[in-house]
């Protein structure tokens, strides 16, 4: 997290006030030296930038960038760049960033305009889909690759379908779903995301191969015989660390919030206090009695730390939203491919 500040004031963000505290820019050039004497050799950095909004910080960023890549470059390494944006940041240092081909980017825009506004707006509270689209817009224009995040709510999520469908419209070739964690699902609004889930099937299966929704491309590659490269992701602290402006550590950048006492799920240390980041000891991501008795357990995409964390406290454990969108999904793919073993791969 490069920054707490924000030109947005989203309603369901989870991390907390909005401030500028801008992370020294020597603390992160430690923050990345540490990860790469992480590195095993010929291992690869997956680098992400994070706020807050990065890209209020957009020249921090592409130093920082530039360090990663010399110190990865001098020890042989690989080296991943990653960027989630609001995609309203529209300066110069800015779209140095989106065009640059050696991040990948994600933008968040949660639907069509309609959808978008109801919560994603800016301190006056004015909509601010119009300045997305128009980052959208430029993006697949240059024929940038990109993805494109959508956060789903109890109150947004019978649009999940028909939001996917706009993004396409508009030349997104790849959009990942988020439920939001922190809202109240009740059972109502799970079985409506189960219905969701079901109409948005049908519209990923007509956009392939050429657009993807990760939910379902995920998915298809956990049941099959495919080989992929899981990376660092949901590491929890083991192979994953994310960095707070103050150069507290913590599992994931999602649980940063705030970055003030009582520091609930801050782990041991500080960035400057250490040679890498290699001490950690891992956490069994199913734990619990009840996921190991699941009969579609070896497929199930319930084991990120984090999510399962903010859901039931324990990151060993999902909950009952989580485990239900999961068989939701489970179920669609084998309802939407596997009768049909389409030899079309995916381009997402």
């Amino acid at each position: 997290m490069t920054d707490h500040a924000c030109n947005l004031r989203c309603s369901y963000c989870y991390t907390g006030a909005k401030a500028a505290r801008p992370m020294p820019e020597a603390l992160g050039r430690q923050a990345i030296a540490r990860a790469v004497r992480s590195l095993r050799d010929g291992g690869e950095l997956e680098l992400g930038f994070f706020g807050g909004e990065p890209l209020l910080g957009a020249d921090l960023v592409g130093r920082l960038a530039d360090d990663a890549r010399r110190r990865t470059a001098e020890r042989g390494q690989g080296l991943q760049l990653g960027l989630t944006t609001n995609g309203t940041v529209d300066t110069a240092a800015a779209w140095s960033i989106l065009r640059d081909p050696s991040f990948e980017v994600t933008v968040s825009l949660d639907g069509p305009p309609d959808v978008h506004d109801r919560h994603r707006v800016t301190p006056d509270g004015r909509g601010t889909s119009g300045a997305v689209l128009r980052t959208i817009d430029a993006l697949v224009a240059s024929g940038r690759a990109f993805r494109v995040l959508m956060v789903v709510r109890p109150d947004t999520v019978a649009t999940l379908p028909a939001g996917v469908a706009f993004l396409r419209s508009r030349g997104v070739r790849a959009v990942d779903p988020s439920l939001d964690l922190w809202a109240r699902w009740t059972a109502d609004d799970v079985a409506r995301l189960e219905e969701a889930v079901a109409r948005l099937a049908d519209v990923w299966r007509e956009g392939l191969p050429h657009h993807g929704v990760s939910w379902f491309d995920e998915k298809l590659l956990s049941v099959s015989a495919l080989p992929s490269d899981p990376g660092a992701r949901c590491g929890f602290g083991v192979g994953q660390i994310a960095v707070a402006p103050s150069g507290r550590l913590y599992p994931c950048e999602r649980l940063i919030g705030e970055d003030r006492p009582p520091f609930a799920m801050s782990l041991p240390g500080h960035v400057a206090e250490g040679d890498d980041f290699l001490s950690a000891s891992p956490l069994d991501a199913h734990g619990a009695d009840a996921s190991r008795s699941c009969a579609i357990q070896s497929s199930c995409a319930t084991d990120c730390r984090c999510s399962n964390y903010v859901r039931t406290g324990d990151p060993r454990r999902p909950d009952g939203l989580l485990c239900r969108l999961d068989r939701a999904i489970t179920a669609e793919i084998a309802r939407t491919v596997a009768p049909s073993r389409p030899k079309e791969s995916l381009h997402a």
